[in-house]
């Protein structure tokens, strides 16, 4: 059955390969303004036959390799991402009918790399329009994705989404036409088979790819070209697809650490800019970011969020002036800790790495919070961990 899925989607390259890519988007794109949740529309393009009691699944479409088009039927590096549209994915891959119903919608049609932050925040009110509210029809949402920023955009499904229905975020590592090479057809489908189970409820937002199935707060792309990219290195995967079937590992529960915020009522999100550690710098660009415009900066420190001694000066008039400053790690796994000596300027950026410290960060500011507050949403819980002593209550 795959193989027909993967030569009806080959079938496709000779009509779409030579289209043009997405134009550009902004790249400062998180000035643009998203609509209320009240006021987002669902353009379904695509509906399927619906079949008694099977769920029904919404599939909202952003581009990326998953969308990806090749002449070639080997070509892993060289395609145009975000150039297959939405329905034409769906009826590559009939067997998705065999496990739901499926509506589908484009949101956008380009690499992740450009994704606007005002994409993924029309994607979150999307999904809690379509999971949540109260005249909510669909049981779970798929959204396609770019691998190169897809954890991030994950992860603002799961610390966004208002109930217990499941988000899958899927992706792929070759081009939807590669006949030879494409894991496109099967990452589709397991998604959906995903977002159709009844055990995924009350997981939040999951990642998909290659028979893996990942929390969304804690998994990342860990290898550039490999289809077997996205882990989650300390927790580690939560289930699996065997075939066809899905299986957990335990039963349904929730990261740590994690909070859940409403962006509802949020248009936009701020401007929140990432500076990397290395042998020598001295974050000189910190005080330029800030002159730009940025409302916030994550520090991607060395080792375990180490920032050099050198920088100490300004980022501490910074945060002085009330500028939030989150310490990350550029190592991507491990943990910034609250507390550690020199660096209480800073707030610590625990076990998130830096892309989704910066997208906690975004949130936090777009929902108005003090710097109290954002320093607790980063370190409280942690910290309340770290601080504990046997025999305390």
């Amino acid at each position: 059955m795959l193989a027909h899925a993967l030569f009806s989607l080959a079938t496709l390259a000779t009509a779409v390969s030579a289209a043009p890519l997405a134009a550009p988007l902004e790249a400062r794109a998180s000035t643009l303004a998203a609509s209320s949740s009240s006021n987002v529309d669902f353009n379904i393009t695509y509906s399927s036959n619906r079949t008694e009691g099977l769920p029904t699944m919404l599939i909202l479409a952003t581009g990326g390799t998953i969308a990806g088009s090749s002449a070639s039927n080997l070509d892993s590096t060289t395609y145009q991402a975000g150039v297959v549209g939405v329905g034409q994915l769906i009826q590559a891959v009939p067997e998705l009918l065999n496990v739901s119903n499926v509506d589908g919608m484009q949101v956008s049609n380009i690499a992740s790399e450009s994704m606007p932050d005002s994409v993924v925040l029309k994607l979150t009110k999307l999904a809690n329009k379509a999971l949540c509210a109260p005249n909510a029809t669909f049981d779970g949402v798929v959204i396609t994705h770019g691998t190169d920023t897809l954890e991030e955009t994950a992860f603002t499904m799961d610390v966004t989404l208002q109930c217990d229905k499941p988000v899958v975020v899927v992706g792929a590592m070759r081009p939807s036409t590669g006949r030879l090479s494409s894991n496109s057809p099967n990452n589709l489908l397991q998604a959906v088979t995903t977002a159709s189970h009844p055990a995924s409820r009350n997981r939040g937002a999951l990642i998909v790819l290659n028979d893996r199935v990942c929390q969304a707060y804690y998994c990342e792309k860990t290898q550039a070209n490999t289809v077997d990219t996205f882990d989650s290195p300390e927790p580690g995967y939560i289930g699996a697809l065997l075939s066809d079937k899905l299986f957990y590992y335990s039963t349904a529960a929730q990261p740590t650490f994690k909070q859940t915020f409403d962006l509802s009522n949020v248009t936009a999100l701020p401007d929140v800019d990432i500076l990397y550690g290395y042998q020598g710098t001295d974050f000189g660009l910190l005080n330029a970011t800030i002159a730009d415009g940025a409302k916030g900066v994550v520090l991607a420190g060395t080792g375990a969020g180490s920032i050099p001694a050198a920088a100490l000066h300004d980022i501490d008039a910074a945060a002085a002036k009330g500028f939030p400053l989150v310490r990350s790690s550029k190592i991507n796994v491990g943990a910034a800790v609250p507390g550690d000596a020199g660096y209480d300027s800073m707030i610590a950026g625990g076990l998130l790495n830096p892309v989704k410290s910066r997208r906690l960060l975004q949130i936090l500011l777009a929902l108005n919070k003090t710097n109290d507050e954002i320093r607790d949403a980063f370190e409280g819980k942690l910290d309340s961990y770290l601080s504990y002593k046997p025999g305390s209550s």
